[in-house]
Order: C-alpha cells, then sequence, then structure tokens
C-alpha cells in the first residue's frame, strides 16, 4: 500500500487516499471520489464498511467477504457509489472488469469468472433493500479482455466470445424463482463454438438450465403472486464513472478501444497483448506503422453495431444501439467541409466570468447556423498576469477549443453534441458572469461559452449549475460532476433572442 494526494476534480484541493502500490494515479483520483467524506481515506477502511455488514448477515456463506476483498485488489469487480456510501436511495450494483479474467499465456479463467458471478450475485442479494428493488451487475471492459485473448473485436470468434460472457452472467444472476429471457418473442440462441475451450458448450448448458427454470417457474407461480424476499438482479453494460475508473478500465461496457495509446502517450495494455498475439514486439509495431502496413485494427461503428447485435439478446438491460449514436444530423455529410462564406453574419460578445474578461465571436452560414467559433480572454497588461488578463498557455488552450469546434460545426457535428459536452464543465475560473444577460453565472469559462452558443443557437436557456454545497447532500442531482447536463425539456430550436426576462433569486 502506498499514501498519496489524489483529486477527481483537478480544480479541488486533493486528499491523501492510501491505495495498493501497483494502483496508477487514475485509479487512486477515482477512490478519492469514490470514498465517503472529504478527509484521509484509506482502502481498506472504506471497503470494510460495506463489506463487514455482508460477513455479518446471517445468511452469508462463510468467506464472502475474503471473495469481495479479492476481487477488488485484483480490479475485478467493485461496487457502484451508493454501496460505498451505503446509501438506500439508489439501487445497489457492481461492475464487474472481463478483463482480469484474461490472460494472454493462460487464456480465460473460466472458474475464476464463475466464482466471482456467484460471489457478486450473493452479495446483491445480501444488499437489497426490499423484494421489489433490482440491483445492478454491469459488465465492462470487454475489448480488453478480447485484446488479452488475442481477439480482434471486429470479428466473429470474438462476438462469440462476448455472448457467452454476457450469457454466463445472466443465467448466474437470475433466481431459480423469477422468469428471465424465456418470454422475450425471439428465443436467443448461443454460438456452438468459440476460441475459448470448453466457454460455448458451458455457456449454452447453464442458459439452458436457466430457461427451464425460468418456465417451471412461469407455470407453478401465480400471476398476481408476491415476489419472493430475494429480488432479481439485472445485468448490463458499465458507463463512464468512477467505478470503471477504479477498476483500470480502458473502454466502458462493451465499446471498442478508439485508441492504442494511454493518457501518458504510451502504448495501452490491449495494444500490447494483441501485438503479443501477432508475435510483434513494440519496435517492429512501429516500423511497420512507419512504413504504411496496417498494425492494429481499429473497430469502427460497424463492428459496434455487429457486437451489439451479438451481445444484446442476454443481457436484461438493452444497451443503446451504436447506430443510434453515429445518425449523421440533419443528412449532413460528415466527410465534406462546408465551407463558410467569405463575408459571414455572427455576433461579438464580451463578457466576464469570475472576474476574467473574454471576448465571444461566432461566423454564421447564410442559413444563420452556426459554422465559426472563436474564444479569446483578454490580455494581460504589460505581459504581466492582471485580474482581467490571462496567459498564454490559457489563450493558446482557448483557442485550439474555437479552432477544433469551427472544424467539427464545418464538418457536420451538431451544435448539440457540444453543448452536451462542454456545458457545465469544470474547468479553470468560473463565478458570476458580467456582461451577458443570457447567462448568470458559469462553472468555467467553456460553460459560459457553451451555454451562450445554446440560448442564442438552439433556443435553449440552460439553468445555472446548482452551487456546490447547496440543497440536500443525499439528492444525487445536486451534485453536477464534470461534463454532467441536469435533467431538462429540450426547447425546439428556435431564432436567436438577445433580450428576455430573467428571474434571479
Amino acid at each position: 500500500m502506498r499514501t498519496q494526494a489524489a483529486s477527481p476534480d483537478p480544480d479541488a484541493a486533493p486528499r491523501l487516499v492510501t491505495v495498493p502500490a501497483d494502483w496508477d494515479q487514475d485509479a487512486a483520483a477515482a477512490f478519492a471520489a469514490l470514498a465517503p467524506g472529504a478527509g484521509r481515506a484509506s482502502l481498506a477502511e472504506a471497503s470494510l464498511v460495506w463489506v463487514a455488514p455482508l460477513a455479518d448477515h446471517p445468511q452469508a456463506s462463510h468467506g464472502l467477504a475474503a471473495r469481495l476483498l479479492e476481487l477488488l485488489l485484483r480490479r475485478g469487480a467493485a461496487p457502484l457509489e451508493c454501496v460505498w456510501h451505503g446509501s438506500r436511495q439508489g439501487a445497489p450494483g457492481f461492475v464487474l472488469n472481463l478483463a482480469a479474467f484474461a490472460q494472454p499465456d493462460s487464456g480465460f479463467e473460466i472458474d475464476g469468472f464463475m466464482r466471482a458471478l456467484e460471489t457478486l450475485a450473493e452479495a446483491l442479494h445480501l444488499l437489497q433493500p426490499s423484494g421489489r428493488t433490482p440491483c445492478t451487475l454491469l459488465l465492462s471492459n470487454l475489448d480488453a479482455c478480447l485484446a488479452a485473448l488475442g481477439l480482434d473485436y471486429d470479428s466473429a470468434p470474438a462476438r462469440a466470445v462476448a455472448a457467452c460472457l454476457c450469457a454466463l452472467a445472466t443465467s448466474t444472476m437470475h433466481p431459480t424463482t423469477l422468469a428471465s429471457h424465456s418470454s422475450r418473442a425471439a428465443p436467443a440462441e448461443l454460438p456452438p463454438h468459440c476460441p475459448v475451450p470448453g466457454l460455448a458448450r458451458y455457456a449454452i448448458s447453464r442458459w439452458q438450465e436457466a430457461e427451464q427454470r425460468s418456465r417451471r417457474s412461469a407455470r407453478s407461480t401465480p400471476a398476481h403472486a408476491l415476489l419472493p424476499e430475494t429480488g432479481p438482479i439485472e445485468t448490463g453494460l458499465s458507463a463512464p464513472g468512477w467505478t470503471d475508473a477504479l477498476l483500470g478500465v480502458e473502454a466502458c461496457g462493451a465499446a471498442p478501444l478508439f485508441s492504442p495509446l494511454r493518457q501518458d502517450g504510451r502504448l495501452a495494455a490491449s495494444t500490447l497483448a494483441r501485438l503479443a498475439a501477432r508475435g510483434m514486439s513494440p519496435e517492429s509495431a512501429l516500423a511497420a506503422s512507419l512504413a504504411g502496413l496496417p498494425v492494429v485494427a481499429q473497430a469502427g461503428a460497424e463492428a459496434a453495431r455487429a457486437m451489439h447485435r451479438a451481445i444484446a439478446p442476454f443481457l436484461d438491460r438493452q444497451p443503446a444501439a451504436p447506430a443510434e449514436m453515429q445518425a449523421p444530423i440533419r443528412g449532413t455529410p460528415t466527410d465534406r467541409r462546408r465551407e463558410l462564406p467569405a463575408r459571414r453574419s455572427g455576433f461579438t460578445q464580451k463578457a466576464t466570468v469570475g472576474g476574467q474578461a473574454i471576448y465571444l465571436r461566432t461566423g454564421e452560414y447564410e442559413d444563420g447556423r452556426l459554422g465559426e467559433v472563436s474564444i479569446a480572454p483578454a490580455r494581460a497588461s504589460s505581459g504581466r498576469s492582471s485580474p482581467g488578463g490571462a496567459g498564454a498557455v490559457q489563450r493558446g488552450l482557448l483557442d485550439a477549443v474555437g479552432q477544433a469546434v469551427s472544424l467539427g460545426l464545418q464538418h457536420g457535428v451538431p451544435l448539440e453534441t457540444y453543448v452536451e459536452t462542454f456545458a457545465y464543465a469544470r474547468v479553470g475560473p468560473g463565478g458570476a458572469v458580467e456582461g451577458d444577460e443570457a447567462v448568470a453565472s458559469a462553472t468555467s469559462t467553456l460553460d459560459y461559452v457553451f451555454r451562450t452558443l445554446a440560448h442564442a443557437y438552439l433556443g435553449r436557456s440552460l439553468p445555472d449549475a446548482p452551487q456546490q454545497g447547496a440543497g440536500p447532500a443525499d439528492d444525487p442531482d445536486d451534485a453536477l460532476l464534470p461534463l454532467d447536463l441536469p435533467r431538462e425539456t429540450h426547447r425546439p430550436s428556435g431564432p436567436r433572442r438577445r433580450h428576455g426576462l430573467r428571474l434571479v433569486g
């Protein structure tokens, strides 16, 4: 174990956390976000908060706590935030890291995977506040698991392995007294073969047994009967969150790996595994790449859709179809750039965000659509820092953001995508906004810019983010994480309005 300073928010004060020495900085920051309280935190003490009640439960099996801690230390599985905090508001759940059970030299650990599923099923049944509250088991890091097995994401063998793993998870999580997938219109069929020895045969056997138990339960249990004390455990795919970061997940859920590199520029573990499966070293891969030869295949939208079709019948919570996320808006081609007119309309807005002066300039197409954004902070007087000026680094970053957004808009990326990404971002200074009546306060310069663009070009007045620490502490909607959006009804797009009635308190 080692103690280090970590914080999930770069602008927030770090806290001292004690985690295993082989965990990276991202895992330490994730634990700083998951651990209850705000002071010093230790993984051993924080995990015992939720493990000890399970160990003392009268229905718990012998060694349950030790198995849960072993899964946590090997980064094979970890609970969601509500379990760490002992909250009864959210549904209990765990994230299972599939890559933790795949090794390049020994293959996939079927026995270890099944022990983990049975351990998590028992823990979730004991954590259920009532029989009517479903728990969740979320699978994650599928592509990294396939990489460790030497499989390309866009391949039939990879989809066969993924379907078998999902089927084993769902058949293990469903109790014998509840109907599961037998009520679906089309029966699910598992592939008869897969590259992992014995996995397909075992998955088919477990799935058929679960279907038989479900049919017997449906015949013997009246439709109006109350649910038993142990409710259902729904299986699904994970979304980006602190639990995935704690486990070292490279791609959440069943998404493909979009980059062969880590954030620090080094090759990712999945990339090294795929190179080893091809008998290539990093040096030989670099030489092949410089020669223009394909080294590591990157999966695209069609591969993600094929994976979705393969695993969706074997999960309770249906993941969103990738086609819905990849569809272009208004039929605009994404591979062609729409040039702006030489003389274009737009507006220039000067405002002050938390004492930092900023200029926002826009350029429009003939039809009034936004096609260009320029973000420029006010220059510091005489080259020195001042309350109203900005340094060269901040100026360069904001200029780069403006150029990247402009290029995306001209290639057909909808403005809504940028608004949903950058609104309420907590990067850099924030505070009261002066000089623009569309926004009263902003969490950062980017928050102000994109909420102003939403007001001007989308007809949407996004509310100000709640102040940190205000409101009930147990309301999850009061604590906005970076890049999160509040739930609201989208207003229809309309003409840009620069004036209006604004209620403030």
